[in-house]
This record gives structure tokens, C-alpha cells and sequence, in this order.
């Protein structure tokens, strides 16, 4: 009997490219949902079948969970991709928790990864696996620190670059995501503390990988500013954001500026991100609508200080979320991944499983090992 994988937000673009990627390496039947009574224009496959389903409807997301838990077949999996996570709660972790279903998400805000982190106790009494912050970053991100960090003797500290280019393949839903992020200062682990920052703000120009080259980032709240610095005893975690073309960064930052009570009008966000997708659909076309993700890692090998740089780019941001996310549904369907409790990325997968998934998916990742230099 074959495993079946329902995608909550299957309909969307993440959605989408998650369930093209277990169509593509696994036997799974595959249930998308969304919001609308039909499907739509997308195309459904052989292993395909659509279910309309709102999440705000809490007895019908939980009907569908339970439809999973059978005895005959207890690899089956919800996985989430209904964001903006910021506006989430675990509803859906919690009906997985108690029909015995097993449970990924591409979840990427710390305010719902503390939500989830609270049911681990649960999750583990249960002996469901809930792997949260599986996409790009986090996820392959937390995944490039924790391969760093390996190789040092000692860690002391982890810098995240992400630059992403035009829409990123994504829809409004993350663009959206990128506004509510705006709203409140967020803390970061800087000097063994935590601080408060300000979001897009303190640029700082980092070099990617052609075809990005220097370009600006920014301060910006990610949930692997939180997962990190509990995950490895570093004293400082940054987690810095751009977009490509650079005038993107600009707009933003002085969006970011504008007063508290503006930024969180629903109306204000909702226009923001409708005018932000208008303009990339036009600029995607030069830009491309790839990311390329930067990690540098720096503590002591042999006694000397040392940074190791590892970097990753990808032309298709949604398709690259894909790869990571259904790469851990294919493990545990398989079953090289069975670890109960709420476990962000970088505490679950090992990095020969990590290097596992890029190789499998043609990913390549850079890495170079040198002195340390002031970050």
C-alpha cells in the first residue's frame, strides 16, 4: 500500500514544487490542498488529487489529519506550506501530534518555531517526527552552518547572507511574509546575548557567487536566529537579507522606516506586497528569480582561527525549497530519518544526509576554508 503525503498550501507556489519533488523521487500518493473549491490551472498528475480545504477551518484541517492515521500505513505525512508563517499557529502540528502523523513545514519565522518547539514533549511521547524550517533558509542554510561547524574544533560564531533575486519564484504570500517582518525589532544572538535589532537596517555588502557579485543585505528576523544559538554554542548568530537588483534593498530599507503604526495596517502590508509582485514579475525577466546563500563560520581548527565560507546558489528559489523539503519527506518515508519531537533542520539531519539530498538534486556547494578575519 503506498505512503500517502498531504501538502496543506499544496496549491501554491512552494506548494507546488514540493509536491512536484516527491512525485519525483518517491512512490507517494500526493494530496495538494487550497483554498478554492477547484484546482485551477494546475495540473494534477497521476498521483495527484486535489482537496479544497481552508486552514481556518480547524475541524476539516483536522478531519483530513486523521484520514492519515491508519494502521496499514503509518508513513504518511502532512506537510505544511500554508504561510505567512508570522500569522501561524501550530494547529496543524498539534492534530498531526494527536492522530500519530508524522510532520515537516517550511515554516520560517522564530515566533512560530517557539509555537512548534513547545510540543516536542508531545511529539516525542507520540513517536511523531515533526521537522521544522525545512526550505532554503532556513533549511539547506542551517544545514550548510552545521556542516561548517563540524569541521572546526571549536565554533564561536555563524554569519548568514542571503541575496535573492526579484521574486525568488515565490508568489505574494512571501513577499507579504518580507513586510510583517518589518513591523518589530527582533533579537539576535551578538556576543554571547541576546540584542534587540531593528530589521533592515545596518547594510552591510557582501560577496556572493556569480551571478549576484557584491551586493547589499540586511539585519533581518529568520528562524534560524533562533535555532542556531541553541543548536551550537557559538556567541553570535547574524542573519542578513537582499534582494537583487540592489534598488530593491533601498526601497525596503526605507520602507522599514516608516512609522510602526503604518507597518501594521493589514492594508499597508497587503498593498505593499501586491505592488512588490506587480514590479518583479517585470524585473524577474533580467533578474532571474534564483538565491544564493552565504555562511561563514568562524572558530578554531589547530589552534589557529579560522572562518570557513560555504556557499550555495540556486536559479529557482521556490524549486530549490522544494529540493530540501521534500528531500525530508523522502527520509522518512524511507525511513533514514526517524527522530520523535520538533526538531528544527540542523538537529535532525545528519550532513552525510545533507550531502545526500544536494547530490541527489544536483546542488552544488562551494566551500572555502582560510584565517579568520574580522566578520
Amino acid at each position: 500500500m503506498s505512503s500517502h503525503v498531504l501538502i496543506i498550501g499544496g496549491r501554491g507556489r512552494i506548494g507546488r514544487q514540493v509536491a512536484a519533488d516527491i512525485l519525483r523521487h518517491t512512490t507517494a500518493q500526493v494530496t495538494v490542498t487550497g483554498r478554492s473549491p477547484e484546482p485551477g490551472p494546475i495540473a494534477l498528475g497521476d498521483r495527484e488529487r486535489y482537496l479544497p480545504l481552508e486552514l481556518a477551518e480547524r475541524s476539516a484541517v483536522e478531519q483530513a489529519i486523521r484520514a492519515l492515521a491508519t494502521d496499514r500505513e503509518p508513513k504518511n505525512i502532512v506537510v505544511h506550506c500554508a504561510g505567512p508563517f508570522l500569522q501561524r499557529d501550530a494547529h496543524v502540528l498539534q492534530a498531526c501530534i494527536e492522530a500519530g502523523v508524522n510532520y515537516v513545514d517550511v515554516s520560517d519565522h522564530p515566533s512560530f518555531t517557539r509555537q512548534a518547539q513547545a510540543h516536542r514533549g508531545a511529539a516525542t511521547q507520540a513517536g511523531v517526527t515533526a521537522l521544522i524550517n525545512t526550505g532554503v533558509f532556513p533549511g539547506i542554510s542551517n544545514s550548510m552552518a552545521r556542516a561548517a561547524v563540524e569541521q572546526l574544533d571549536r565554533a564561536e560564531a555563524i554569519h548568514l547572507s542571503y541575496a535573492v533575486a526579484g521574486s525568488g519564484g515565490a508568489g505574494v504570500t512571501v513577499l507579504r511574509t518580507t513586510f510583517l517582518s518589518l513591523q518589530q525589532p527582533f533579537s539576535a544572538w551578538v556576543g554571547g546575548q541576546w540584542q534587540t535589532i531593528k530589521p533592515y537596517r545596518n547594510r552591510q555588502v557582501v560577496e556572493f557567487p556569480p551571478p549576484y557579485g557584491r551586493l547589499g543585505v540586511y539585519w533581518f528576523e529568520v528562524a534560524e536566529t533562533l535555532t542556531l544559538a541553541e543548536s551550537f554554542p557559538v556567541q553570535t548568530v547574524t542573519t542578513r537579507f537582499g534582494s537583487a537588483p540592489d534598488f530593491y534593498n533601498y526601497l525596503t530599507a526605507a520602507i522599514a522606516r516608516l512609522p510602526q503604526q503604518v507597518l501594521q495596517s493589514p492594508w499597508v502590508v497587503e498593498s505593499l506586497a501586491q505592488v512588490s509582485y506587480a514590479m518583479t514579475q517585470i524585473t524577474d525577466r533580467w533578474s532571474g528569480i534564483g538565491i544564493a546563500i552565504r555562511v561563514d563560520v568562524t572558530g578554531q581548527l589547530d589552534r589557529m582561527p579560522t572562518t570557513i565560507t560555504s556557499t550555495l546558489v540556486h536559479p529557482n528559489t521556490a524549486i530549490a525549497v522544494g529540493s530540501s523539503t521534500g528531500s525530508l519527506v523522502q527520509y522518512l518515508l524511507t525511513g533514514q530519518l526517524r527522530q520523535p519531537g520538533v526538531w528544527p533542520v540542523e538537529q535532525a539531519i545528519s550532513t552525510p544526509l545533507f550531502e545526500q539530498t544536494l547530490q541527489s538534486r544536483g546542488i552544488q556547494l562551494q566551500q572555502q576554508i582560510r584565517p579568520a578575519v574580522n566578520h
